[in-house]
């Protein structure tokens, strides 16, 4: 094992506002082995940059630090003032995220990054004045702007200044706090590259702190995940990026447009509240939240190898499983295999898209997963329990379908205030009246009018576009967990069917319910899919997440499938 250079043990930071005090940093503890990079990653106000300050030992003296911030074997939490001032700089520097507050306007550039070496080191003027030149080649900066101003040179030169100063002493470890805030696009690559190389030229150890996962995506070998001063997942880089096992992980990458250039942009929604110390921070945000969730603050542990996830779920729960599903028809003598030992799984919360041409099973396995279908072989759970007929298809917080077909769907002669509270009416959820104030929440949640005088409207009066937001409410009207939409867009005029399906995307985002989307149209799919499967004469041949699948398919058919659609766009541009 590589020595651990940086280790951190149960670290907490308190800041005082007059008698509020505000937890920043919870019992964070992580090591940084030497030579290895390691990135942070988390929504501002996470505790990101106060983990940086404790390490330089650069808090306020009213702020309240506690645990063990070792570097090699010496506590820094425990040194004192003038103590910690012969590692800084020296042994741990770092690249402060904001150029503008850091750099001296009235002093030039030259002189500033000599500073550090004036204070830090025994150099003459005329080894400081070889070292800053030096240092300013290093970081890509021409000797001639060592004696302009600040205000002179562009933000991409003042980043290269600010971490030339961090590395006028040769540091162990560095430290870079969102070195690439407020830069254009080229030049921010520009300074990823030039941290990656310094980087692999000193064999420095790196802390990178940032927003972007982009950033620490092209850095860092390890990464951790922070939200609101607790860190919630632990893992190699790669491993969270590309498979992230904590909702809040998920939810900073379909935020994130580098990470996922085909899909809309969607925030995390939720407020934060503060349960005084009791429960999960993420718990009012959490689309899988248990009762316990409430009560019972999760641990950081591991999962799985190098793997670790502060969730009292054991992370992204899975949510549907079909496991060696087959079905087979018989037609003229022959047997046709629709499904041919399928497996497929929804997690808590995500978007499947389950893609393939007319005809290859991909109904047919939906159905099957819904109960609504018998299957030959094969076992299907649902949140651990078998599926056995429509056990969870008639139950509140179960699975629901909206139909290819909105007029076959739903009874024309229903009026639209029958039709969304049917499912209601049934299983006699809620009392009469609560059932009426629940068919007019879902209308308007779908768009649709919540006067009287629609509410008695008979269902062939709407449109096809209005059928299916009607076939959406009566879905969404038992609150499951689990949506089916099996080519819910394919009788839809463009127009409309980018207004549903946007609708849609928006309500699964905001009420955290799973969705298995049915489509022969990959474009669609790509837009809305966390992780798709790909369908062909009753097999799944291709799976994994959206970008893994669209960017670099494994199987023939597949890389067929994508590159005839796209060429098909393209061609029609």
């Amino acid at each position: 094992m590589e020595k651990q250079l940086l280790t951190i043990e149960d670290l907490s930071v308190c800041y005082r506002q007059g008698d509020l005090a505000v937890e920043a940093v919870r019992k964070a503890s992580f090591s940084v082995e030497k030579g290895s990079v390691l990135g942070i990653i988390g929504e501002s106000g996470s505790g990101k940059t106060t983990i940086a300050m404790a390490i330089m030992g650069l808090l306020e003296r009213s702020t309240t630090v506690a645990g063990k911030i070792y570097y090699g074997d010496v506590d820094m939490n425990g040194l004192s003032e003038k103590e910690k001032n012969k590692y800084r700089w020296k042994n741990i520097a770092i690249v402060y995220q904001n150029h503008l507050d850091i750099l001296n306007p009235v002093m030039t550039i030259y002189h500033q990054i000599a500073e550090g070496l004036q204070q830090h080191t025994s150099l003459s003027q005329r080894e400081i004045q070889k070292r800053v030149i030096e240092l300013a080649s290093m970081v890509g900066l021409e000797e001639e702007w060592l004696l302009h101003y600040p205000h002179q040179l562009s933000g991409g030169m003042r980043q290269k200044v600010l971490i030339a100063m961090a590395l006028c002493c040769n540091p162990d470890l560095l430290i870079v706090d969102e070195p690439t805030t407020a830069l254009d696009a080229i030049t921010r690559e520009e300074i990823i590259d030039l941290l990656y190389k310094l980087q692999k030229q000193k064999k420095m150890t790196m802390i990178v702190i940032s927003h972007d996962m982009y950033v620490v995506k092209r850095l860092s070998q390890k990464n951790l995940v922070m939200y609101r001063g607790a860190i919630l997942e632990e893992g190699f880089t790669k491993d969270v990026l590309e498979n992230p096992m904590h909702i809040y992980t998920r939810g900073l990458l379909n935020a994130a447009l580098d990470m996922n250039p085909y899909q809309d942009l969607w925030g995390i929604p939720g407020e934060d509240k503060d349960y005084g110390g009791m429960g999960c921070l993420y718990y009012d945000r959490c689309t899988q939240k248990s009762s316990v969730c409430r009560s019972q603050v999760p641990i950081l542990q591991y999962i799985s190898l190098e793997r670790k996830v502060a969730c009292n779920r054991g992370g992204i729960a899975t949510l549907l499983e079909g496991k060696d599903i087959s079905k087979s028809y018989t037609h003229k003598k022959q047997v046709i295999k629709a499904c041919d030992s399928c497996h497929l799984q929804v997690r808590s919360g995500e978007i499947v898209a389950l893609i393939g041409q007319s005809g290859s099973g991909k109904t047919t396995l939906a159905t099957i997963l819904s109960g609504l279908l018998k299957r030959d072989t094969g076992d299907v759970f649902f949140e651990g329990k078998t599926v056995v007929g429509n056990n969870f298809t008639k139950i509140k917080n179960g699975i629901q379908i909206v139909f290819q077909d909105p007029f076959s769907a739903t009874n024309e002669d229903f009026t639209i205030e029958e039709t969304v509270g049917e499912p209601l009416d049934i299983l006699r959820i809620g009392k009469k009246e609560e059932r009426k104030v629940a068919i007019k929440k879902v209308l308007q949640e779908v768009q649709l009018p919540t006067s009287q005088e629609f509410l008695q409207r008979k269902c062939n009066t709407l449109s096809g576009g209005q059928r299916q937001r009607l076939a959406i409410a009566r879905s969404l009207a038992m609150e499951p967990k689990l949506l089916i939409a099996d080519e819910i867009s394919s009788m839809l005029d463009p127009s409309t069917k980018a207004n549903v399906l946007r609708l849609l995307k928006g309500l699964q985002n905001k009420k955290g319910f799973a969705m298995l989307y049915i489509t022969h149209d990959l474009l669609l799919a790509r837009k809305i899919a966390d992780e798709v499967y790909i369908m062909r004469q009753g097999k799944i041949i291709e799976k994994g997440n959206v970008l893994k699948v669209f960017s670099n398919p494994e199987s023939n058919y597949g890389k067929m499938l994508i590159q005839r659609e796209l060429h098909k766009t393209i061609d029609s541009l």
